[in-house]
């Protein structure tokens, strides 16, 4: 699937989304990134909304996994859209009883970018460099810390030379840009933005170093307690999950456009076409 991250947009969830759930309402939380197309596209064009009938859905964005999964927690939504990582430090807190996985919505879509004229090639040369990755516990936070350890590199906070600055993919864009930091781990469309609009290399797309060239990057996940109560209407919105996967795959141009759409909606920004279809090219 051609379709992972845009500079997110902070929601008080407490604001978009009701405090609590009830049989003919379902809640759902995304990103405002491309590899969250699926429930992107799927909302935008009508696909969720055909599926689930009388239920209403309440949609709000959210700005990091961890914040998607604590919104489940406090029940401020009963569907989030995450990276593996933010569920599963989810299902461990909670025992493995509160959240649970209902299906996947893209693969890929990370990658490791350095600054123009850096001279790291190698995971040696990470020494004492400063590094950004968005939010600690985000799913590419925990991909840059396993690859130090997996490369005998600590973080400075554990005892290591590398410098790691847990920041929101905005932030990284501005710091990057003004040579702040060596390199990002960050996901699409940010990875791109560094490489289009501010001369960064694309060291590595993040599923190089994975087997089979692929990782899962983005789930859909459900509080456990809506799932079993309501049965049919999660069957109905992974349908319709399905639907959006597969309309984006069919038509990638139209898909790139109503990506480009939703995010001046919600941002008052434009998005470079060139940008997004580079970015929607290295998820599947």
């Amino acid at each position: 699937m051609a379709i992972a991250s845009i500079i997110a947009i902070s929601v008080f969830l407490s604001v978009i989304l009701p405090p609590e759930s009830n049989k003919n309402q379902i809640r759902v939380v995304f990103f405002a990134n491309i590899s969250h197309a699926a429930p992107i596209v799927g909302m935008e064009n009508g696909y969720f909304s055909d599926q689930l009938g009388d239920t209403k859905i309440q949609s709000g964005v959210v700005d990091s996994g961890p914040a998607a999964i604590e919104a489940l927690f406090a029940n401020s939504a009963d569907l989030a859209y995450v990276g593996p990582a933010p569920f599963v430090n989810g299902y461990v807190k909670s025992g493995g009883h509160g959240i649970k996985i209902l299906s996947g919505a893209a693969n890929n879509g990370a990658s490791f970018v350095v600054q123009s004229d850096s001279e790291i090639s190698k995971p040696s040369d990470l020494a004492g460099k400063k590094i950004a990755a968005p939010f600690v516990g985000n799913s590419q936070d925990v991909s840059l810390r396993n690859y130090l350890a997996e490369n005998g590199l600590k973080p400075a906070e554990k005892g290591g030379n590398v410098i790691i600055y847990n920041i929101a993919n905005a932030e990284i864009t501005t710091i990057f840009s003004k040579k702040g930091i060596d390199a990002a781990w960050v996901p699409e469309p940010t990875a791109t933005m560094l490489v289009e609009n501010f001369g960064g290399k694309r060291l590595f797309q993040e599923q190089d170093i994975w087997p089979d060239k692929k990782f899962p990057s983005v789930l859909l996940v459900g509080r456990t307690e809506y799932v079993d109560k309501h049965p049919d209407i999660i069957k109905k919105w992974i349908l319709a999950n399905q639907k959006s996967i597969d309309w984006i795959n069919q038509n990638p141009q139209q898909a790139e456009s109503t990506f480009i759409n939703f995010y001046k909606k919600h941002t008052g920004k434009t998005l470079n076409q060139n940008i997004v279809h580079t970015s929607f090219s290295t998820i599947e």
